[in-house]
């Protein structure tokens, strides 16, 4: 029955006395796919300096007036007028200002914000007052011409409210006075058309133009608590890559210890955890406000406000006791495989002492990474800046030329100013109708994708390489003689002269499904509102799919490429004899390196829950000893997460090594089962503890 069962997974391997680990004498792989790859990055940097050349990142730094200019730029005729003032704020309170971030009435640079109530047909009337009004108009304006005229032509608005700055805009100073709105201290004011209106009708208004400021605002302070604590969090990363470094080390030699302190120390930080959840949730009971809920609390900016309520420490508490309890279960139910995991992990530890130039290796993928998401990011940031202001023809009366494009400069003396006296030519908003502007959102989508890939074939190309240097190390029948001089090197070079194809052909599957994910979480976003449950369903076992489909393109890639790496062969024959030959020995797969992958992530969550409490009570100012140390700061969890989520990367880089040797030796261990028999011809080239742990032995060994 076994043997029809593995017949129908393909034939197992034969012995082959030239094999002696990966193949020298190879050929480039998957050539149509390398020759795409280099298209699309020659592609990609043409879309990067073309959107270099057209971007202007000081759009998102400065406030920008109705003509473009920006507000307070050094160098600029406006550098002394900082501040943004809107002609007529109401009009913000348009739907269309959330979809275009901008409102749909004049915006002008001005020196300071408006302090009074004023109205143009009373501040005509006095020279002093219509000075001080003109700071607020056009250029220009003068006191020979009458209020009509200036109105007529959008010169100047036609009413100041009191306001007041907030990142660099001007808006109304709103305040409450007995439970009314009111706006400098009065909760009627003059539109000047002569209409009397509530101060209330400004709210919109002052929402719609912040929503974005708002969120500006946040990341402001979040990045002053980065400028405060950078060099904390530097220190907290080198300890974590110390902690990871030393927790290898010790690996190498006393794996078996330090797997069953690993699962220990996993099991009592998370326990500590707990604990402290416990004590911040029994500390709260009786503080006022409390017992608010999280619904009834809704977002804040000002995150440190969740920690003042007691649902949130009850879900943090309840989540590691699931996380902990989740932990012990499978330890109980893995308990003998564990022992079996613990070979396989001493033997990574001999392959990598052999091989201690991989330890570095990630240093080298986190460079590339780097730069692919820098190259992303700011080339994002040029695209989304490219825009042009665009302007359009506003009237009040039936006018041809309505919403057509128009040119500020000479619309006074245009066929459209003509044709429609009345008409004006202003800002609508950020956009461009050449044939660059019209195909931006395909450029951006382009720019995501691309990420992908390279981001991709940078993981890919780091297994790959990997994956040879240990294959080297596990079919060398004397180590570390036979082995090359240089493993890691070696691989790289012929992962790159022969299989650069192949890389690219398996990152780019696995882009499109990535790219595919985030198109259907897009949808996921849009129908939030919607109320077709059929729609939600189907959306949602969309994203189930991709999900599951991901994470096996991941897992078929991964084994791929060390197939590749050993035998020099295409992408879908690698794939395929990946595929059959884990599918022949299924059980083992389950009980070897699975467990295996299981304890290296506890060995993460390790490295991470002792730095990340140690971030915790350093930058809390919880320990009296760190109070005067820790820097003062908006959020402190900001860097406690920066710190965290730093570690695990650290943490994942160097324990990615050992998760590909294991998963390397693996592969190399089940072809080694299926090409010899342990006769002295066919030796098993497998160490002898695992094959007392599997009762496998050498004929010319002598009896257990």
């Amino acid at each position: 029955m076994e043997l029809e069962e593995k017949a129908k997974y393909g034939e197992p391997r034969k012995y082959d006395p030239t094999f002696k680990g990966p193949i020298q004498n190879r050929g480039c792989t998957d050539i149509v796919c390398c020759i795409l790859f280099i298209v699309a990055i020659a592609a990609y940097f043409a879309v990067g300096i073309l959107a270099w050349s057209q971007g202007d990142p000081r759009k998102v730094i400065y406030a920008t007036d109705s003509r473009g200019q920006f507000c307070g730029h050094a160098g600029t005729p406006l550098e002394n007028k900082p501040y943004l003032f809107y002609f007529n704020i109401m009009k913000c309170a348009s739907p269309m200002v959330l979809l275009e971030f901008q409102c749909p009435t004049t915006q002008l640079c001005v020196e300071k914000c408006p302090e009074k109530f004023m109205t143009l047909v009373k501040a005509y009337h006095s020279p002093t007052s219509f000075d001080y009004y003109k700071n607020f108009c056009k250029e220009g304006v003068n006191n020979k011409m009458g209020v009509p005229e200036i109105l007529r032509q959008g010169l100047c608005p036609a009413m100041l409210t009191p306001s007041v700055p907030f990142t660099r805009r001007c808006f109304p100073a709103l305040g409450k006075k007995g439970g009314v709105v009111t706006v400098g201290n009065i909760s009627h004011f003059d539109d000047g058309s002569g209409t009397l209106r509530e101060a209330k009708d400004l709210i919109d208004g002052v929402k719609n133009a912040t929503v974005v400021m708002e969120a500006r605002q946040v990341v402001m302070k979040i990045f002053e608590d980065f400028t405060q604590s950078w060099y904390w969090i530097l220190i907290g990363l080198v300890i974590a890559m110390v902690t990871s470094l030393l927790f290898i080390i010790l690996l190498r030699f006393l794996a078996g210890i330090m797997v069953w302190v690993m699962i220990v120390l996993v099991i009592l930080v998370i326990g500590y955890g707990i604990f402290h959840c416990y004590m911040e949730y029994a500390a709260l009971k009786g503080e006022a406000g409390a017992n608010v809920t999280l619904q009834e609390l809704g977002f804040q900016t000002d995150f440190s406000v969740y920690l003042q309520i007691r649902q949130t420490w009850l879900a943090f508490m309840i989540i590691l006791a699931i996380v902990d309890v989740i932990i012990i279960l499978l330890l109980i139910f893995l308990r003998k495989r564990i022992l079996i995991a613990i070979a396989l992990i001493k033997e990574a530890s001999r392959a990598i002492g052999h091989v201690m130039s991989s330890l570095f290796y990630p240093l080298f993928t986190f460079v590339l990474l780097a730069v692919v998401i820098a190259y992303w990011a700011v080339t994002a940031v040029f695209l989304s800046t490219s825009n042009q202001p665009v302007y359009k023809v506003f009237n009040e009366s039936v006018c041809s030329h309505s919403r057509e494009t128009c040119e500020p400069a000479n619309y006074s003396t245009s066929l459209m100013k003509t044709e429609c006296p009345d008409s004006e030519c202003l800002f609508a908003f950020y956009g461009g109708e050449t044939v660059y502007h019209k195909y931006l959102i395909a450029l951006q989508f382009y720019n995501v994708f691309l990420f992908f890939w390279c981001a991709n074939f940078v993981m890919a190309l780091g297994q790959m390489t990997l994956a040879g240097a240990f294959a080297s190390y596990y079919w060398a029948f004397v180590k570390p003689d036979d082995m090359p001089a240089f493993p890691v090197f070696a691989s790289l070079g012929r992962s790159l002269r022969y299989h650069t194809g192949t890389l690219a052909f398996g990152s780019l599957i696995l882009s499109i499904i990535q790219i595919i994910r985030v198109l259907l979480e897009y949808l996921d976003h849009k129908l939030k509102g919607a109320k077709n449950k059929c729609t939600k369903f189907l959306l949602c076992c969309l994203k189930c799919c991709f999900w599951c489909l991901e994470k096996f393109v991941k897992f078929l890639n991964r084994n791929a490429y060390i197939m590749t790496a050993i035998y020099g062969k295409n992408f879908c024959t690698a794939a395929k004899d990946a595929f059959l030959l884990l599918m022949r020995n299924m059980i083992r797969v389950a009980v070897l390196d699975k467990v295996t992958d299981f304890l290296l992530f506890l060995g993460k969550l390790l490295v991470v829950g002792l730095v990340g409490v140690f971030a915790f009570f350093f930058f809390s100012g919880r320990v009296k000893a760190f109070e005067n140390t820790a820097p003062s700061l908006h959020y402190y969890w900001v860097p406690i997460i920066t710190v965290v989520i730093g570690s695990y990367l650290i943490a994942h880089g160097f324990f990615s090594v050992y998760s590909m040797c294991v998963d390397t030796l693996f592969l190399c261990f089940l072809e080694d089962l299926e090409r010899n028999d342990g006769s002295a011809e066919c030796p098993y080239l497998m160490p002898e503890n695992l094959r007392k742990i599997l009762k496998k032995k050498n004929k010319n060994e002598p009896a257990q």
